[in-house]
């Protein structure tokens, strides 16, 4: 019977554990994405009912303008409200699967580094070059990769600074209308 490299189970048994916690991350996500879209509509439902008494209950055009002045300021913050939620559950999201991507890249190195050094130890003399070029070449990769990561992050701190920005400006304005 052929035996299987003990290696090679552990490998199999930390990919699988990696793949149900990415599965589980982005159930997690697309439930919140769920309930903030539930939410959303019955908020939307119970407005559109008082919109719809206050509709019935006009008695003249004046009262139709106050009434739609009324309603225009709130519509227009609770949709920025919305999609500042949106892009919050995203990002927390993408942070827990980044994370993940993170200590998946830092096992594999912790694993390249150990093969390396394993066959460097019963490797031919003079191959001591080789292995110190691999190891320089994964280096170069992990510093790469660590650039990339901090340069994603300045991104998406930026686009995260200027969301909330866009999401505090219209209530503002609402605030100086209602002045």
């Amino acid at each position: 019977m052929h035996e299987v490299p003990e290696h090679l189970i552990a490998w199999n048994k930390a990919g699988l554990a990696a793949a149900v916690r990415f599965t589980s991350i982005a159930l997690q996500g697309t439930e919140r994405i769920l309930e903030l879209q539930l939410s959303t509509a019955k908020n939307a439902l119970a407005e559109s009912v008082e919109r719809a008494k206050g509709l019935a209950d006009l008695k003249d055009a004046k009262d139709y303008a106050t009434l739609k002045n009324t309603y225009a300021p709130p519509s227009l913050e609770q949709a920025t409200a919305y999609a500042k939620k949106l892009y919050d559950v995203a990002t927390t999201t993408q942070s827990e699967i980044n994370l993940l991507v993170h200590e998946q890249i830092s096992e594999y190195n912790k694993s390249v580094a150990t093969t390396l050094d394993k066959y460097a130890e019963s490797a031919p003399a003079g191959s001591e070059l080789a292995v110190a070029a691999i190891k320089s070449a994964v280096s170069a990769v992990n510093s790469a990769y660590g650039n990339l990561s901090k340069s994603a992050q300045q991104f998406s701190d930026m686009a995260k600074a200027n969301i909330d920005a866009a999401a505090a400006e219209p209530t503002q304005a609402g605030r100086k209308k209602a002045a």
